[in-house]
């Protein structure tokens, strides 16, 4: 999804950044400041920073808005610059950063995509999904942005964001280490579980009635799937041809379940159901963490548990 950036936005952030070089008060002066974008990456960075000493930690998209649909503010771009270390995706949605950060190197800023390296995955338009009418004119592909929803990425991530911010702050290096060792044990042992329970399911095979962002889980478990739209996409309208498809593919699999997305209303999956021979196929919600707050961690529902819940929507579409 193509952002275009305002001259007035532009403006702003030359502003912005100009003011963020005018240093800390003298109450955050030695403390390690630390903002990340969205939710799964705050709690990331909550367990690795687990009592390490002078280190704030706060997260910049914090209202609920989807990642996607997000334009910063002048406090959002000044939060940016007065910061000592910046965890943000990185991908076509995070293209404003760029110029936040723009002649500012004060700033460690950890774009995750580039420290994915070859292991981020382009997004795919698979048979029977609704490309784009932007990607139909420019043929161009984007980088799936999702990266949080495996949890091989979320464990490698962790451990070089560790090195990252051991060599920012050595006097806390130990507690990162410590931490990310006890954070990846956790990670690891979900993935395992994950792992066994589409190992011993009875189908490998998803069917998204709804945005797809996804593709990172399902390859990581090789399940196959098909989708209305791309994970990035911003429509919501699907096709006759689309919805044709995808009821078609419910009669022939016979799946048991059709899969929607947090936030969604469920109106395409429920005309793919409709349209299909498979009435009683059963409406899950699989939850992408695209608008998770800081509340929602605070609760408890945190990334590990919202993974959990997730394998438990995954065992009951897939048996």
């Amino acid at each position: 999804m193509k952002k275009i950036v305002s001259i007035i936005l532009a403006a702003a952030l030359a502003l912005s950044v100009f003011a963020g070089c005018s240093g800390k008060s003298d109450k955050d002066k030695g403390k390690l400041k630390i903002l990340t974008t969205i939710a799964p990456q705050y709690d990331w960075l909550k367990n690795l920073t687990d009592g390490a000493k002078d280190v704030e930690l706060n997260m910049l998209l914090d209202t609920g808005a989807d990642l996607h649909s997000f334009q910063p503010s002048t406090d959002d771009i000044y939060q940016v610059s007065s910061c000592d270390v910046f965890v943000y995706t990185g991908g076509n949605s995070d293209k404003w950063v760029d110029n936040a950060l723009k002649n500012n190197e004060k700033v460690l800023a950890i774009n995750l995509m580039e420290l994915l390296g070859d292991k981020a995955k382009e997004e795919e338009t698979v048979e029977g999904m609704q490309a784009e009418e932007e990607e139909e004119e420019e043929g161009g592909k984007e980088y799936d942005e999702h990266i949080w929803l495996s949890l091989k990425n979320a464990d490698y991530i962790c451990e070089k964001i560790t090195e990252k911010l051991s060599e920012k702050d050595s006097k806390n290096k130990d507690v990162y280490e410590k931490n990310q060792k006890s954070y990846s044990e956790k990670l690891k042992k979900l993935d395992g579980e994950y792992e066994n329970s589409v190992r011993n399911a009875h189908n490998n095979t998803l069917i998204f009635a709804d945005r797809f962002p996804f593709r990172y889980m399902t390859d990581d478990y090789k399940l196959k799937y098909y989708a209305a739209f791309v994970g990035c996409s911003a429509e919501t309208e699907a096709s006759f041809k689309t919805v044709k498809f995808l009821a078609d593919k419910l009669t022939e699999l016979k799946l048991p379940a059709l899969m929607t997305i947090d936030g969604s209303d469920q109106k395409i999956a429920k005309t793919v159901r409709d349209t299909s021979e498979i009435k009683n196929a059963e409406i899950l919600t699989i939850n992408s963490m695209q608008s998770m707050k800081h509340d929602d961690i605070e609760k408890g529902n945190d990334y590990i548990k919202v993974m959990k819940d997730n394998l438990e929507v995954l065992k009951k579409a897939l048996n």
